[in-house]
């Protein structure tokens, strides 16, 4: 594994790593930093891509939500899915050579579609970071939410990946009830993603980032927002809010990762202030995908929609400041790619 400082706000208990290098014996490998990650996994469909996932030599894992498919109050039959998936061989060898991080969304957080008002999601929260393996003692087991943060050092600079919690404090949507879609933007100004308490330390994590790179995931998409499904489009003021703190923060090399949607895509737009582009690249389907997928307006694509079992990876090159965003399947197939330097 390439030269890394893993200095996150909680400590992870992880499986084994691979060993630092020596500063004296840096290589332009030490400045590559690979980044996998992906969403919506069912542990008792075939779990196809793990060996792909550690072919490509990734310093982490990172989930992006739905990890199981719980659906459930019932605690009990969350842990047998959560220790089901932790037995799937090829996951199991992935812990064991790969520092594993991530987030939930809302088949793991226990209610489709849910948000504050899940009554049982403080025992889902612990749930999710017993499988994560977050020590007994963190601060994150007694937050509310699981947000956090997990700063990687090299040689040329530091990436930051900052986890988002997008179900905990959500408030209600708004159905929509004159398309055939399921909602319809709230009202401007109504309603919140994230919460006060996260918002405040959001807006804190990146105004005194350091890092070359700022990975900010998210379990719904950012960008892509006309399906009608959950997105940060369905708080439009939360998008403006959001936009604004990065570029207010001058934090360098933000990219917003997401997964939910069964597909995956790259989503780009410019925004005022910003010195480079804002990417959300979506990862969903590592078990199963949206087979019948026939097309969906998205004014933010890059590239196509890929709707077959894939995983997410991006190869940064903190000296270079280079970033290629690669949409991986089955035997390493790449199903989709595009590159943007910072």
């Amino acid at each position: 594994m390439k030269g890394i400082l893993i200095l996150g706000l909680a400590l992870l208990a992880i499986g084994a790593c691979k060993p630092l290098k020596s500063a004296n014996t840096e290589t332009p490998d030490d400045n590559e930093f690979i980044v996998a990650f992906g969403s919506c996994n069912k542990h008792d469909m075939e779990n196809a891509l793990w060996d792909d996932v550690l072919a490509t030599n990734p310093d982490v894992w990172v989930w992006g939500g739905d990890i199981v498919y719980a659906d459930t109050d019932d605690m009990e039959k969350m842990e047998r899915m959560y220790a089901a998936q932790k037995n799937v061989p090829g996951y199991k060898k992935l812990v064991q050579e790969v520092p594993i991080i991530g987030t939930w969304d809302d088949h793991d957080y226990g209610l489709n579609d849910g948000g504050v008002e899940f009554r049982a999601k403080k025992g889902s929260q612990q749930q999710l970071l017993d499988f994560l393996g977050v020590p007994k003692d963190s601060p994150r087991r007694v937050q509310e939410g699981v947000y956090t943060s997990h700063e990687y050092a090299l040689p040329a600079g530091k990436v930051n990946i900052i986890i988002l919690d997008t179900r905990y404090f959500r408030t209600p949507l708004t159905r929509d009830t004159l398309t055939n879609k399921r909602n319809t933007p709230n009202t401007y100004g109504q309603g919140t993603i994230l919460g006060q308490k996260q918002w405040q330390w959001l807006e804190e994590e990146l105004r005194t980032s350091k890092a070359a790179f700022n990975l900010i995931l998210s379990s719904v998409q950012f960008l892509s927002d006309k399906h009608g499904f959950e997105c940060w489009g369905n708080f439009p003021h939360e998008v403006d809010r959001l936009e604004k703190t990065i570029v207010e923060s001058g934090a360098k090399g933000v990219i917003i990762l997401s997964g939910d949607r069964h597909i995956s895509e790259f989503s780009k737009t410019d925004v005022a202030g910003l010195p480079y582009p804002l990417y959300d690249f979506t990862s969903s389907g590592l078990t199963h995908v949206y087979e019948a997928f026939s097309g969906e307006e998205n004014p933010y694509r890059v590239g196509g929609v890929v709707f077959e079992k894939s995983f997410g990876l991006l190869t940064i090159d903190v000296r270079s400041k280079n970033v290629v965003f690669s949409i991986r399947g089955d035997n390493g197939k790449v199903l989709g790619q595009t590159q943007q330097s910072y």
